[in-house]
């Protein structure tokens, strides 16, 4: 049997628990007649997803890779850096899909300008009271949309860290928490350079995502110009319906974090992060915290689909959009032309997938 060949169907993944030990025979015809019930309700998440799908659709068109990974984002408590030239629907989609959310929604424009505290907020004095108080920052919401995140200067840039982390910020001694779901969308344009400041590693690394956004191909061109002329006077959001509140959405996380994944799999993923650290085109290779955010993505994309268990194919869709900003390519084969996404391709078809 060639070791290379691909699983006929997702029952070679399913829980070895799952091995049914008795059949009912007044249930099942005959002995082929086997049928695996998923032991996670994901009717009403599936519902939901490709609700959000069709009202971002109403607006939006093709761009499904970037709608998908925000979806699992916001499934998976991760953030996303969406990254692609200007006029590409970066922002629009991020705002149609808060827009389909019933949850506190803030835009942040990033300027070279802006300070901390205009993000996390400022305590100011109280004349009545003579006494300090705190002013909440546009940064205390549940999505949050940063338009153009390299555009302000390192200081400001890390003025995230922690609420990104840890989902809570500490201004003059004092802790401040975050309402959940809290989840943060970043736009950045990769051909500007004036007025810009690269993100480092470490602000990199808070990202479970980095999504590239393509040009649309010719079909989708032309289906935005018929929309676009089709409007008229009408605003393009005028028809997205928010329905999603913030206790469906948590439900739907915590439902997420229970799927099921075999430990054959989590060494899969852990080979794979490894074999970024001896990679002789890497100079950096990934961290623990990119195993977990493939573990996280995985399980996410199993749930959109309406499985209860990981399969391989859902930790190589997740692998290249969690890992590609996560790793450095050495000056030498950067120089070359070669990306990160190359180098990830390569290592994935490399790896063995496990049996």
């Amino acid at each position: 049997m060639d070791e290379n060949k691909e699983p006929q169907n997702h029952q070679d993944y399913l829980p070895k628990s799952d091995v049914v030990s008795s059949i009912d025979s007044s249930v099942l015809k005959d002995s082929n007649d086997l049928q695996f019930k998923s032991r996670l309700d994901l009717s009403e998440l599936q519902q939901s997803v490709q609700k959000i799908k069709d009202e971002v659709g109403k607006v939006i068109v093709g761009q499904k890779d970037m709608v998908d990974m925000l979806i699992a984002s916001l499934l998976a408590k991760g953030h996303s850096l969406i990254e692609g030239v200007p006029g590409v629907a970066k922002t629009v989609t991020a705002k149609l899909l808060a827009k389909s959310l019933s949850v506190g929604f803030s835009r942040i424009q990033f300027t070279p300008d802006l300070m901390p505290s205009d993000i996390l907020g400022t305590s100011v004095f109280n004349l009545k009271t003579s006494e300090f108080e705190f002013k909440k920052g546009p940064i205390f919401s549940n999505m949050i949309l940063i338009d153009e995140i390299n555009r302000a200067p390192a200081k400001t840039q890390a003025a995230l860290f922690e609420v990104m982390e840890e989902q809570q910020i500490t201004i003059d001694g004092n802790k401040f928490l975050l309402d959940s779901p809290f989840i943060v969308l970043a736009t950045q344009n990769p051909v500007e350079q004036e007025g810009t400041y690269r993100l480092p590693e470490a602000q990199l690394d808070r990202f479970l995502f980095k999504i590239d956004v393509e040009y649309p191909n010719l079909e989708e061109e032309i289906e935005i110009l018929s929309r676009e002329h089709e409007l008229k006077d009408k605003q393009k959001t005028a028809e997205i319906t928010s329905f999603l509140s913030a206790e469906q959405i948590i439900k739907y996380q915590k439902l997420v974090s229970q799927i099921i994944i075999e430990k054959h799999l989590l060494k899969y993923i852990a080979e794979l992060i490894v074999s970024t650290r001896s990679n002789q085109f890497l100079y950096l290779g990934a961290s623990p915290r990119a195993s977990i955010a493939i573990l996280k993505a995985s399980k996410a994309f199993a749930a959109m689909s309406g499985r209860d268990f990981v399969t391989p194919e859902d930790i190589k869709r997740a692998a290249i959009p969690v890992l590609q900003h996560r790793v450095i390519v050495t000056p030498e084969r950067e120089m070359e032309g070669v990306s990160s996404k190359q180098i990830i391709k390569q290592i994935i078809e490399t790896v063995e997938i496990p049996r």
